[in-house]
């Protein structure tokens, strides 16, 4: 898996994709390769990274092209949520103690708001 933690100019024209995460009240930014995104384990150890939280069990969704939170739980998953990113895949992280089973799959877009 390919990534970067810097925006580059017309990265849609390379083959990249934006990705903006959200943990709590924290955002953060990064690039992948669309047709080399890797594995759904590798991608969830990145946003670990990136967020600073490499010991804490999340959960990882994405909001879809109507608004719903899905979950991102295996490879199949993740690879969907990269062929709908157009052009930003949002993601969503919330901590599994603290999770909300309720909000996925629901059109609750307070919660992934910038």
């Amino acid at each position: 898996m390919n990534h970067s933690h810097r925006h580059q100019a017309g990265s849609s024209c390379l083959g990249t994709m934006e990705v903006k995460s959200k943990f709590g009240a924290e955002f953060r930014r990064l690039s992948l390769e669309r047709s080399k995104p890797g594995k759904f384990e590798e991608f969830y150890r990145l946003l670990q990274h990136v967020h600073k939280i490499p010991s804490v069990d999340v959960l990882v969704g994405y909001e879809d092209i109507h608004g719903d939170l899905l979950p991102i739980n295996n490879d199949d998953n993740y690879h969907k949520a990269v062929s709908t990113a157009n052009p930003l895949l949002r993601i969503f992280i919330q901590k599994r103690e603290e999770a909300d089973y309720m909000i996925w799959g629901r059109h609750d877009k307070h919660i992934l708001q910038a």
